[in-house]
């Protein structure tokens, strides 16, 4: 709950109120009969922002989302959405949400274009002077990739093509923040790539985007920040390049000279590679500088969790209060 401290400042816990922040989640705990599944989660999301958050089967991301969602009550702590408790979320808070499941399987008789139309017609009433909801429907087919199959019965889509419309009914209100569960599960390459370019339109429109999902490339291109969720808690927070520099701070250099090649650790890549430059200029072929991946990152930390030192991780990972 927001109180006024002495200073007259909105403050939430130990944390000042920040009402730029579209999430503020604090202290977030939920437990399912004796067991707690989630120990107190901390995290802001800012608008725009794309936000991914990983973690092992059984992590409880999905709890996260749901409790974020208004889907489900917690057990404690403070959350905060759209400036909203989503635990009293009414229809108006609501319809500034986006909401794409990993699956469903109903309206099979609908056509893609009729389904879409129907579905605006509940988001009309919400819109305000900065959002006009909801998209215009032929322009969202577009966005999705299904001006093809817009007169096309449900049920006659393809796996991909239904997933590109599940992505278009979370969006057809033009929502202000977006959760995206698995998002790109039975995407074919070309797809993948037109919904990455989605996102990022989104994003740019100032839609805020939390999204889980298995594919750690697909993190890594998509997300401006990353959530690694283990223990209950959240471990990791941070851009990709963040996270790998804070596991690893010593670089990989490959390269050839006159056919050998060669491979060097370093936690100072640009000096070495001068170093290389000066000694041996145009004679070097095939230079790469590889840091560590996402996913290399990723499952360091949760081996680190798994190896039963993840209080270390936490502490040195933890999010620092805003």
């Amino acid at each position: 709950m927001a109180v006024v401290d002495h200073m007259g400042a909105l403050t939430r816990g130990s944390r000042p109120v920040d009402e730029t922040y579209v999430l503020d989640v604090r202290d977030l705990r939920m437990r399912y009969g004796t067991k707690d599944v989630l120990t107190g989660v901390n995290f802001v999301a800012h608008p725009g922002e794309v936000v991914a958050l990983l973690g092992p089967n059984g992590a409880g991301k999905t709890t996260t989302i749901e409790i974020l969602e208004g889907f489900r009550m917690r057990s404690a702590g403070d959350v905060d959405v759209l400036g909203a408790d989503p635990a009293h979320g009414d229809e108006h808070w609501r319809a500034r949400l986006g909401v794409v499941l990993q699956s469903w399987r109903d309206h099979g008789k609908w056509r893609v274009r009729e389904l879409l139309s129907h579905l605006g017609l509940y988001y009309a009433p919400y819109s305000t002077e900065k959002i006009t909801r909801p998209w215009d429907v032929d322009e969202l087919i577009a966005a999705v990739g299904l001006t093809e199959h817009a007169q096309k019965k449900i049920s006659r889509l393809s796996g991909g093509q239904r997933r590109r419309l599940d992505v278009a009914i979370g969006i057809v209100g033009r929502p202000e923040l977006l959760f995206l569960d698995e998002p790109t599960a039975g995407f074919d390459p070309e797809a993948r790539r037109e919904f990455h370019d989605l996102v990022h339109r989104l994003s740019d429109a100032n839609t805020t985007i939390l999204l889980t999902t298995h594919d750690l490339d697909e993190a890594e291109k998509l997300a401006d920040r990353i959530l690694i969720l283990a223990g209950g808690t959240i471990i990791a927070d941070g851009s990709a390049d963040e996270l790998a520099r804070r596991m690893s701070t010593e670089a990989e250099v490959r390269w050839m000279v006159d056919g050998q090649r060669f491979v060097h650790s370093t936690t100072d890549a640009t000096e070495f590679v001068r170093q290389l430059f000066r000694e041996h200029d145009e004679k070097i072929a095939d230079l790469e500088v590889r840091r560590a991946s996402l996913e290399d990152t990723y499952m360091a930390m949760v081996r680190q969790f798994e190896s039963g030192s993840h209080e270390d991780a936490v502490r040195e990972f933890e999010v620092v209060a805003r």
